[in-house]
């Protein structure tokens, strides 16, 4: 699986591709609205004990914190030693700890909600049912547990061949992992089911980006379609996307436009 990821790039100490806290936070900083905008979806209250499962380097800690507001609490936990460093490092005073999701170091009903963003796409099935298991004995009966990610069948990019990003991810997904787990997304209420929770309730966001892009979409954008383009190999429809300065990239168009879809599932504990 290791090598699966490390071809995509953006590895942490983990090895998992895309992981890399400067990515991830250019990642947040592209798509800030959208993400902002499926966590108040979730339901979270002020007074509430919320887990940021898969935390990263942290970048929803300070909102999570001003949801629950200075009467409730926020933990967080990440595989990445690094990022569990960096999340700290912000300051929200959440308590930012290092674990597996899969085995997450916590009691029984220790929690009000749980908020998983941007970490199943790294679980193949199996592993996403351990998680799924674990955030629900994590939290309380009658909480939340609500699970967020990239749906890569919604990536688009105008002007280009309108389906040469789903077309790669569709081929890839033969021999990546890594591609079938960005696809499954939008099956994500499935998965909550089968885990037990109840009132399971999912949205499908667009991420949606015109031109004039703004220097954070430009940031994350120029370097995700320089990686996937150079994992793409020699099909000469990739070649304006290794470079973002390309004439013909998206984001030098001036029609130009860039998509993904962001899919939130919650469910509650019974």
């Amino acid at each position: 699986m290791m090598t699966d990821h490390a071809t995509w790039g953006f590895t942490a100490s983990t090895g998992l591709a895309f992981s890399r806290a400067d990515i991830v936070d250019a990642h947040f900083d592209a798509c800030r609205d959208t993400y902002l905008d499926l966590l108040c979806r979730v339901g979270i209250r002020t007074g509430w004990h919320i887990l940021d499962a898969g935390c990263g380097p942290g970048g929803y800690l300070p909102h999570l914190a001003a949801l629950v507001g200075p009467r409730g609490a926020v933990s967080a936990v990440d595989l990445a030693p690094e990022n569990v460093v960096a999340a700290d490092a912000r300051d929200t005073g959440a308590r930012v700890r290092q674990g597996d999701l899969t085995e997450l170091p916590y009691a029984d009903d220790s929690f009000d909600v749980a908020w998983c963003a941007n970490a199943v796409q790294y679980l193949d099935d199996e592993r996403l049912r351990r998680a799924l298991a674990e955030l629900r004995r994590v939290v309380r009966p009658g909480g939340l547990v609500a699970v967020k990610d990239l749906d890569a069948s919604t990536v688009t990019a105008r002007p280009g061949p309108p389906f040469l990003f789903v077309d790669f991810f569709r081929a890839a997904a033969g021999t990546s992992g890594y591609a079938r787990q960005l696809l499954r997304t939008r099956g994500l209420y499935q998965f909550l089911r089968a885990a037990g929770l109840s009132d399971v309730r999912q949205h499908c966001v667009l991420s949606e980006h015109y031109a004039p892009f703004t220097p954070a979409e430009r940031a994350y954008y120029g370097q995700a379609c320089a990686r996937v383009a150079a994992k793409a190999g020699a099909d000469p429809r990739w070649r304006p996307f290794l470079d973002p300065d390309h004439p013909d990239h998206p984001l030098n168009a001036p029609d130009g436009y860039l998509c993904e879809g962001n899919v939130l599932a919650v469910g509650t504990v019974p």
